[in-house]
């Protein structure tokens, strides 16, 4: 049965975004299952203050564990430093677009969130583990879990995929997406932003990223209206952080020892960026340069105010006229071109800074309200850890930990080896071969402490063809090479679904260093492995992958190198 429960926002959310509360919005009611339910029904008294906050959410994570293992108890101990698992790079999988859909309960009728063949998964989950996996990735889509109403969640699904994950001994890593699903490479679903959101849209059609031929994309929100009330009294970023906020509470008592990351959506397909190559209405093709994503009138009301700043009011009327259209390469256009490219001119440096400071910027607001809210969260738990007698009669313990805020970064490699870039200036990223575009991008999640999931692992430069100028592996390098002298943890993820041996190998030579110009040998410079993806293709190769998983567990750096490892930022 579910309990509807009010959830207080509090004022971080707001003063991040928009400096004031917004009149006529009420805190939101969530739906949820299990333990916090009771809770919420038992008529626990509501005292306010840390130390209150701090004995409920241990009180929460107690209930549950012992509601899974018999004999489950809370135990303090002293840290010891790493295990060998913790120096090496864990590898999580991640699970099917569609692990929990959208049911209808009855013809006509509403829908409602479902786990996606629960015996099926929990066997697959089951195999994972014993194969030495150590968790899972899976999307926590916002237009199902908010698809109702705004400010109405429904996790009940994703409570289940929890206790399943917990039983079977896997982490979660839970990607706040924020984005449709359908539209993008490996997309087998079509999961829409929620019904709510869309009928905005439709009397507000600016709440959409824009390219300079008018077409508006539902993917996700524009990042021009951050700020703006425009969700039903709203900020988007006020409803990406409740979002998080109800997940963080009905997800209450898997916190740190099932739910290990929480990675925020930030764009199309998750990824901090502009949809600059939509691929799934044919807009783009590989590898075209893409187009300038910033001609929503909220994009537009701000570059004009930066022109003017500037002392240049006709910078302030759109993109670089010349930029050419999705298909098109570099040399074809006029802003691109590698010898007379406008991009190098001081109008090029003024739009590409701010488009790509707009993107940073963006990031920075929602992990500003974000990461508050994980924090008050956390903190609680170090030094404590979970017991229960195991099967053969020893314990087994699980310490709690800090939950990670996480981001994903996209692997736009063709291009690479231009001299502008082309692709990557599209996209958001300012990187071109005379300018590192990743730095400041590293330096604001360093002020967050959050970790950055870059993908394209698995690429080799010698797969990809000569025309399109790519480099996959110069671009990881280069993003490895960043995040180590920022500080900041780097974890990565495979771009296409591959089980041959030379995507296994370049996955296990980028994870332990390899791209890194000078990196120690078998020093692991990614944080973390998430393969692409769990379904009947990985179970068809199962050889290949087992035998690849057991070979990411077996890498050991050696004590006196560990100091240069990335795990150490996490």
């Amino acid at each position: 049965m579910r309990t509807h429960l009010q959830v207080a926002c509090g004022s971080h959310g707001t003063a991040s975004t928009s400096g004031r509360r917004l009149a006529g919005w009420r805190s939101p009611a969530f739906r949820v299952q299990g333990s916090l339910a009771r809770r919420g029904a038992s008529g626990a008294p509501k005292a306010s203050g840390t130390s209150h906050r701090k004995t409920m959410r241990r009180a929460s994570v107690r209930q549950t564990c012992e509601s899974l293992f018999s004999g489950a108890e809370l135990v303090d101990f002293e840290s010891k430093g790493a295990s060998r698992q913790e120096v090496n790079v864990p590898v999580y999988v991640m699970l099917p677009l569609d692990t929990v859909f959208a049911e209808q309960e009855t013809e006509g009728g509403s829908y409602r969130p479902v786990l996606k063949t629960p015996k099926k998964l929990n066997d697959a989950l089951r195999k994972l583990r014993e194969a030495g996996v150590t968790g899972v990735m899976v999307d926590v889509w916002w237009g199902i879990v908010e698809a109702d109403a705004p400010g109405t969640y429904n996790f009940d699904a994703y409570l289940e995929l929890l206790k399943m994950a917990a039983l079977n001994g896997l982490k979660v890593q839970a990607v706040m997406s924020f984005h449709a699903a359908g539209g993008n490479v490996g997309d087998n679903v079509n999961i829409p932003l929620p019904d709510w959101v869309l009928r905005v849209g439709e009397g507000h059609p600016d709440i959409f990223y824009t390219d300079a031929s008018g077409h508006r994309n539902p993917e996700c929100l524009s990042l021009g209206c951050d700020r703006e009330p425009v969700l039903e009294g709203r900020t988007p970023v006020r409803a990406y952080t409740d979002f998080v906020r109800a997940f963080l509470a009905a997800a209450e008592g898997y916190l740190g020892w099932t739910v290990s990351e929480v990675t925020v959506g930030l764009g199309p397909a998750g990824e901090m960026r502009y949809p600059s190559y939509p691929e799934g209405d044919g807009r783009w093709r590989f590898p075209g340069i893409g187009e300038f994503q910033c001609y929503d009138a909220y994009m537009l009301r701000d570059l004009r105010e930066r022109a003017k700043e500037a002392g240049h009011p006709e910078w302030g009327h759109g993109g670089p006229h010349d930029s050419g259209n999705y298909t098109k390469c570099p040399w074809e256009t006029g802003f691109f071109h590698p010898d007379t490219g406008s991009y190098k001119t001081e109008y090029g440096d003024f739009f590409l800074r701010w488009y790509s400071e707009s993107l940073v910027d963006h990031a920075d607001r929602v992990l500003s309200s974000v990461t508050g809210v994980v924090a008050q969260h956390c903190g609680w738990n170090r030094g404590v850890a979970i017991e229960w007698p195991g099967e053969d009669g020893t314990k087994v313990r699980r310490p709690i930990e800090d939950v990670k805020v996480g981001i994903k970064l996209a692997g736009v490699h063709w291009w690479y080896k231009s001299s502008s870039h082309a692709g990557e200036l599209t996209a958001g990223y300012y990187n071109t071969r005379d300018r590192n575009g990743y730095e400041g991008i590293m330096e604001m999640l360093k002020r967050h402490g959050a970790v950055a999931n870059f993908t394209a692992v698995e690429m080799r430069d010698c797969e990809q063809p000569d025309y399109a100028k790519c480099s996959p592996q110069g671009l990881l390098g280069q993003l490895q090479e960043t995040a180590l002298a920022v500080g900041v943890p780097l974890a990565g993820e495979n771009a296409l679904q591959r089980y041959d041996k030379f995507a296994l190998d370049q996955i296990e030579h980028a994870s332990y260093g390899g791209e890194v110009r000078g990196a120690i040998e078998s020093c692991p410079q990614l944080k973390r492995l998430t393969f692409l993806r769990m379904g009947q293709s990985m179970f068809d190769n199962w050889d290949a992958f087992e035998s690849f998983v057991v070979r990411m567990n077996r890498r050991s750096p050696d004590e006196a190198k560990k100091v240069l490892s990335l795990q150490n930022m996490y």
